[in-house]
């Protein structure tokens, strides 16, 4: 019966192209910006590491002073950061499976060859447990060990684009990379790895990409290292001195843990009440403990990393798919009233309000089909469009299998939604009046 309603509708479609076009022209319109801007909220506001997001920890620590809350508009956040000290502090504790502080800077790096200038490379300082807590992939080689942690031994693992810049995109691993004033042992390259939500650091551009380079934390001193992202203090520290730095209330560097079980995440939140409770006694920590250990998701969004402008653009995009789909009732409605002789024919020879309801429901839906079929391929436009108002590498918006079938179910939504009056008048046609005209 499907089968057979599914070639009436084509030939009614057939009966007038120019009509038909219309119709499936005002869907595909509207499949196309609503199946776009629902890929950007989508991709936005998806889990980033979903294989493990719920064993990835970020930790606060309100070290903050007593006079004012960290946030005065939810005085109960404490910093999305913590301090040099306090991160030395807990990775005392051997509860994670993995854990790492970090933060952003950047380096120099001194090409060998004559043709390419020293340039500036955005570098990400952490210890070897980063790589395997965050599955980040190496297209060579791999991380540093525990024992360069510790050292720290000069080893750089590269961007695939700065290896391509270096290198020609060769494999590297165990060549010499002349960085500041030293020269590091390369010890991995990374594949193509660009998470839409940076997430491990959403202080320092949430959606950008990932570090060029990446050296053991413990070059910090040496170096002398000042983050190149978000560094707040709730006082000043004496003396100029970097050490200075270091072991004041400046909150600069992400802290985050791997917590493999329930048992694990409650021990580590008892660890880190005892520490709170210790630097307490030592004159620090004047607030009360407001220690928090928050998954990636839930991180996300207590920080409100989904910007406001994408739940904007999901909310238009919806509505304006019902405005495409309402203005296209009247042109439904015409056409099948024109028909009502022949429905008229068909209601005498013993076809019930049903069938008709139904069969033109069908057409209305495959209108609603070949409409969504040219909005997703018109979304792909979009979307490239959207791609290209922002500087390259800033957002990688596509569809994947899910988008697709989200734009298949909003085109049936939206069919639905134009043809269901349409269908309902027509079959609400008394076959009598129609008869007499036969």
């Amino acid at each position: 019966m499907l089968a057979y309603q599914l070639k009436i509708a084509f030939k009614s479609l057939k009966r007038n192209p120019v009509l038909s076009s219309v119709l499936i022209g005002g869907i595909a319109l509207g499949i196309a910006v609503s199946t776009a801007f629902v890929t950007v909220y989508y991709m936005m506001a998806s889990d980033p590491i979903p294989d493990k997001s719920d064993r990835l920890f970020a930790v606060q620590l309100d070290s903050w002073g007593a006079d004012n809350p960290y946030d005065d508009e939810r005085p109960e956040e404490a910093p999305m950061q913590i301090t040099y000290q306090d991160m030395v502090g807990i990775m005392q504790s051997d509860i994670p499976t993995h854990q790492s502080g970090m933060y952003r800077s950047s380096l120099t790096v001194l090409p060998d060859a004559e043709s390419d200038r020293p340039f500036r490379a955005t570098t990400r300082l952490c210890f070897s447990d980063f790589f395997e807590m965050f599955d980040v992939p190496f297209a060579y080689g791999g991380p540093w060990d525990s024992r360069a942690d510790a050292g720290p031994e000069p080893v750089v693992v590269l961007s695939r684009d700065v290896n391509d810049r270096l290198f020609g995109g060769e494999d590297s691993v165990g060549r010499t990379v002349h960085i500041e004033d030293r020269d590091f042992k390369v010890v991995g390259v990374l594949d193509e790895w660009r998470p839409m939500v940076k997430y491990y650091d959403i202080t320092n551009f949430e959606f950008g990409e990932s570090e060029e380079i990446f050296v053991p934390f413990n070059f910090n001193r040496s170096l002398e290292l000042y983050s190149s992202g978000n560094t707040m203090g709730w006082k000043f520290y004496p003396g100029n001195e970097y050490e200075d730095f270091l072991q004041s209330e400046s909150v600069f560097i992400q802290m985050w843990v791997q917590l493999d079980s329930r048992e694990q995440r409650q021990d580590y939140v008892s660890f880190l009440n005892a520490y709170t409770e210790g630097q307490k006694e030592l004159g620090r920590f004047e607030r009360p403990t407001n220690n928090k250990v928050r998954p990636v998701m839930k991180w996300l969004e207590v920080n409100e990393v989904v910007p406001e402008e994408a739940k904007l653009m999901l909310i238009i995009a919806v509505l304006f798919l019902m405005v495409c789909s309402i203005n296209l009732i009247g042109v439904l409605l015409g056409k099948f009233l024109a028909r009502a002789p022949e429905v008229g024919v068909r209601r005498a020879l013993g076809a019930s309000r049903r069938s008709v309801f139904m069969q033109h429901i069908i057409e209305c839906e495959l209108i609603g089909v070949l409409g969504g079929a040219v909005g997703i391929v018109l979304s792909i436009v979009a979307l490239k469009l959207i791609n290209g108002l922002f500087s390259e590498g800033t957002f990688r918006f596509a569809l994947d299998l899910n988008m697709v079938g989200a734009g298949v179910l909003l085109s049936l939504v939206a069919g639905l939604i134009a043809g269901l009056y349409p269908a309902w008048r027509i079959c609400r046609v008394a076959p009598a009046s129609h008869l007499k005209l036969q």
